[in-house]
């Protein structure tokens, strides 16, 4: 199985069903969000907020060159992982001192895109600071949300979304004008679906409008009806749904509400149910997002043989939805159907039984994956653990709140850590170590080390030393060697990796081989390769080129042997670059070649950028293909919120191949061969890079790459001398914002000093058009 490098492409997903009318509400948004940089459609359940906002964003794909991003909100349990969900579903990745929201609004500062948040209605308050912050500080980026209240956030337009178009009551409408009301349409669409070679005709028009006046033009109402054509007839439709309203309107004039009237449906739907589809409904709320076969076995309580006809049955009657993606296929509900689910299992006095089932499944998902993330099944791991994120933090909510076992959270947190790592989820990871920790003070030592380790190594990810010592203290002043040498060697190991990030490189080689000492014997296998890479690192910061090669290939015989992918590739552009700096080129190549085709399939763009970065470097004696290169690597690196990509902070080998190469080509024709690199795509850089095609891009007399409008007045200011302080003084932005600008210039551009960007200003090169 192969997963990509999401890289400016968008998420939207493909519809699985037609889009019916809604003409005027299309071009409504599309004017509003010209106007606005945030639209909110509120409106009821059911009303097709959702499939409004979707065709609205997949029309605007081609304004928006940076992509259209659509962020699901429903399923977020916890409102402190706001920020984190739209960071994932971006594809960014978090780096050093970069948490979620600040890596958000550097990264979408000088790009033009599309973010769609849908189903903010339970964190209405969190969405509007959050969407404040991100547009304040990026003028090019707009905002689309769905919520069944407005956002009430600074100049939000808000558009309330009707239900469908239908004919007036006692209004006499022809076979031929019925096309022209958007709920007939779509009963009419949903029927054939349902009955292949259904149509309206002069018998049964009346009865079809009928029906869809009852339903008010609800879209989920009018779908749910249609779906009943399998085994009743028309007539029956309406005589049920005619029941059903005179018993809401009995003793009383006032007609319902379209609430009522949706309500009413779905209550319809769920009594001409059998008991197991019922049952099954109900049970299979708890999953907070898609779920799969094996899942809905687990928590239901159906026998396979059982849950196939059962599971088929409900996608037939339109309460779950069956899709496929990457050869899985899943299930899922729509929010309003979970609800109503949620309650009837709550009535069935099941809430408490299926939470626990619930979080018993997603425990024992997680443990099995951390058995098995060193082998062969990792690549699986990860593309399961994206598949079942919302279900992943549904079952941690419930571990750190309602779990009767006593150290149930540390071992989720323990077990998840590997992935969080692998997508760059760092504060998420650390918030739930956080409160498993509060949860869990009484579990037993070896497990809170264990946490409280893999907390600091978190910490440490984002900059952030001093929380890493107070955990790694913590954990270490827990360890009994005699008691369990395998927990007491990773706290070791732990500030191994404390010394590496505060630069005493020495003492973090004596901890991380102090630790290996028991860790070869002893403790997981991950704690071991972990331990192992950090010696690597230790080593060739401090010099030891040699003793960092051995590390490396220790880790690639551990590694390779059972099929790892993830710290393999990590190991593989490292070693390649020792042994570069040893004189061995044709093997460095092959090494980081290897590691570039990995960092692909774990979807890995840091990793894909610095593979990249590092053959440009090997190239130096080509220095056109040096250039392309650096100049893909900038963008892959760029595109997954990193602009600067964290080996070239440690090694002086980009500057100096920058001078080379520039003074090679001369700066006009760096300039080109670097924005060729640039316009390539992920598989097109990739292909480049292993010698199976050229680059297609500007040719050498073309344009250098064309900066923002805000790139560009920042860039004048630079040429005028100004500091990043009194930029960011002076535009009313951070000074990291203003940073991450500069940064962004240089890369674009192929540079390396402030001067390079006074002078391409003042030589008339920013004059753009």
């Amino acid at each position: 199985m192969q997963s990509g490098v999401r890289v400016r492409v968008g998420n939207l997903p493909h519809e699985l069903t037609n889009f019916v009318g809604r003409r005027r509400e299309l071009t409504e948004v599309r004017r509003l969000l010209s106007e606005s940089h945030l639209v909110t459609l509120t409106g009821m359940g059911g009303v097709g907020k959702t499939r409004l906002a979707l065709r609205v964003a997949a029309n605007l794909q081609d304004d928006f060159e940076d992509g259209v991003w659509l962020v699901e909100l429903g399923a977020l349990p916890e409102p402190h992982l706001l920020a984190d969900t739209v960071v994932a579903a971006l594809g960014l990745r978090e780096r050093a001192a970069r948490s979620p929201l600040p890596l958000l609004i550097d990264f979408l500062a000088d790009r033009r895109a599309l973010i769609v948040l849908d189903n903010c209605e339970h964190l209405v308050a969190e969405v509007a600071e959050l969407t404040k912050a991100v547009l304040s500080a990026c003028p090019e980026v707009r905002i689309l949300a769905t919520s069944r209240e407005a956002l009430a956030a600074g100049e939000e337009a808000v558009l309330r979304v009707p239900p469908l178009t239908v004919p007036d009551p006692g209004t006499a409408a022809s076979l031929r004008s019925l096309g022209g009301y958007e709920g007939v349409v779509m009963f009419e669409a949903r029927a054939r679906s349902a009955v292949p070679g259904f149509g309206l005709t002069v018998d049964n028009q009346a009865t079809v409008v009928e029906i869809c006046q009852r339903l008010e033009g609800l879209p989920l109402a009018i779908e749910l009806a249609a779906a009943r054509l399998r085994a009743l007839s028309l007539q029956q439709i309406l005589l049920r749904l005619t029941d059903r309203y005179r018993l809401l309107t009995t003793g009383t004039r006032v007609a319902p509400s379209r609430q009522q009237t949706l309500r009413l449906c779905i209550d319809w739907s769920h009594d001409l149910l059998g008991d197991r589809e019922r049952t099954l409904w109900r049970r299979l709320a708890v999953f907070a997002g898609g779920f799969e076969v094996d899942a809905a076995a687990e928590v239901s309580g159906f026998a396979d043989g059982e849950l196939a006809d059962v599971l088929g049955s409900l996608v037939d009657k339109s309460i779950l939805i069956r899709e496929e993606a990457g050869g899985v296929t899943q299930y899922r509900m729509l929010e309003t159907i979970r609800e109503y689910g949620l309650e009837r299992l709550t009535e069935a006095d099941e809430s408490a039984l299926l939470r626990q089932r619930h979080h018993d499944w997603c425990e024992r998902l997680t443990l099995q994956a951390e058995a098995e993330w060193i082998g062969h099944r990792q690549l699986e791991w990860l593309a399961r653990f994206d598949r079942t994120r919302a279900d992943l933090r549904a079952a941690l909510e419930f571990s750190v709140t309602a779990a009767a076992k006593q150290d149930a959270a540390l071992h989720m947190v323990i077990a998840v850590y590997p992935y969080w790592v692998s997508r760059g989820l760092y504060s998420e990871g650390r918030y739930w170590i956080e409160r498993a920790l509060a949860r869990d003070d009484g579990a037993p030592a070896a497990s809170r080390v264990t946490a409280l380790c893999l907390g600091s190594m978190l910490a440490l990810m984002q900059g952030d030393v001093p929380a890493a010592q107070t955990w790694t203290d913590a954990a270490c002043a827990l360890t009994d060697p005699d008691d369990d040498p395998g927990a007491a060697a990773f706290a070791v190991s732990a500030t191994g990796y404390l010394a590496t990030f505060s630069g005493d490189f020495p003492r973090a080689t004596e901890r991380f081989e102090e630790a290996l000492l028991t860790l070869r014997t002893e403790g997981s296998p991950l704690a071991r390769v972990g331990t192992l890479v950090g010696l690597a690192m230790a080593c060739g910061l401090s010099g030891d080129p040699r003793r960092a090669i051995a590390c490396h290939e220790e880790v690639l015989a551990l590694t390779a042997a059972d099929g790892e992918s993830m710290y393999r590739s990590y190991s593989l552009s490292m070693l390649g670059l020792a042994v570069w700096e040893e004189g061995d080129t044709p093997r460095a190549t092959q090494l980081i070649e290897e590691g570039m085709r990995l960092t692909r399939l774990v979807d890995d763009p840091l990793g894909l950028a610095m593979c990249l970065e590092i053959l440009g470097w090997i190239a130096a004696d080509r220095p056109e293909r040096a250039a392309t290169l650096m100049g893909a690597s900038a963008w892959v690196g760029e595109a997954a919120g990193s602009p600067t990509i964290v080996i070239r902070d440690l090694l002086g080998h980009h500057d100096r191949i920058v001078r080379e190469s520039t003074d090679a080509l001369g700066q006009a024709s760096f300039d080109a061969a670097f924005a060729r690199g640039r316009g390539l795509s992920v598989d097109a850089a990739i292909a480049y890079a292993l010698g199976e095609q050229a680059p297609v891009g500007p040719r050498a007399s073309a344009p250098t790459t064309k900066l923002t409008r805000r790139q560009r007045e920042i860039a004048e200011l630079v040429a005028q001398g100004m500091t990043n302080k009194a930029i960011a003084q002076q535009l009313v932005i951070s000074q990291r914002t203003a940073e991450g600008h500069v940064e962004n210039i240089l890369t674009k551009l192929g540079f390396t000093t402030r001067a390079q960007i006074a002078g391409w200003v003042h030589g008339g090169a920013g004059q753009q058009t």
